[in-house]
């Protein structure tokens, strides 16, 4: 899932893992020296991985966005502006909700990777 992958460098994993170069597994350098792995992305599918994300996101910049989350939708707000920067819609499920996030993640890094906002 190429979504997952624009996450998981946004989140500064990199491929190929240096110890384990002929798999698909991700790493990241800890501050302790250590690599963190990751053999699968699963931030599509549990809370557990998309919500580190979302946690980022609303580090970034000291605090510039604010991601948003309802029973009917996800927004990520600009915080010096005001603007909604993106928002997607869901129906009311947990499984929804969660498809909604992961989309409002992946369309935001999308755009900050093309800049489109400021």
């Amino acid at each position: 899932m190429n979504d997952n992958k624009l996450i998981a460098e946004f989140m500064g994993f990199k491929q190929p893992h240096p110890e384990y170069p002929d798999t698909t597994y991700w790493y990241k350098e800890l501050p302790n020296g250590r690599l963190e792995t990751l053999a699968i992305l699963n931030y599509h599918i549990s809370w557990d991985w998309l919500m580190p994300v979302v946690e980022k996101i609303n580090l970034l910049d000291d605090y510039r966005y604010t991601v948003l989350i309802a029973s009917m939708d996800t927004q990520i707000v600009n915080n010096i502006t005001n603007d909604v920067i993106v928002e997607v819609s869901c129906k009311h499920s947990v499984d929804e909700l969660i498809k909604s996030v992961y989309e409002a993640v992946v369309e935001f890094i999308k755009q900050l990777n093309n800049r489109n906002y400021e």
